[in-house]
């Protein structure tokens, strides 16, 4: 991931094994980590069992938020693909009970389809 990239909030895709060492305590017994796109310093990380949001707070970053979305939560997802002018493209997720989607930006270096094909998935798999 380019420095720039970082700065704008563009999600890159990421390494899985040091993630899964970083996440080891998190991870339920079976779990595996298949997909992580990262976000400056967080992450989102897509694991055979569900979706979690890794979120490093502070100047350091060591106070994390482990968000956990259970794939049976999801209720829609939308894709938007970037245009001419516009070069990011965003996913979207409606979790059940929530009224706002979470919202990610995925630079060009990384396709969409590909983060919209492991959602969909895990999500009507």
């Amino acid at each position: 991931m380019g420095l720039l990239d970082g700065l704008l909030g563009n999600a890159s895709k990421i390494d899985n094994a040091a993630i899964e060492q970083e996440l080891a305590e998190v991870l339920a017994p079976g779990e595996a980590v298949e997909h992580v796109y990262k976000l400056i310093r967080d992450y989102f990380v897509f694991t055979n069992k569900r979706l979690v949001l890794v979120d490093k707070q502070g100047l350091t970053g060591s106070k994390v938020e482990y968000h956990s979305i259970p794939y049976k939560s999801i209720t829609h997802f939308s894709v938007e693909t970037a245009g001419s002018f516009d070069l990011d493209a965003e996913l979207k997720i409606w979790i059940s009970g929530t009224a706002t989607p979470v919202q990610k930006t995925f630079n060009k270096k990384l396709s969409i389809y590909e983060v919209q094909a492991v959602l969909a998935a895990y999500v009507l798999g």
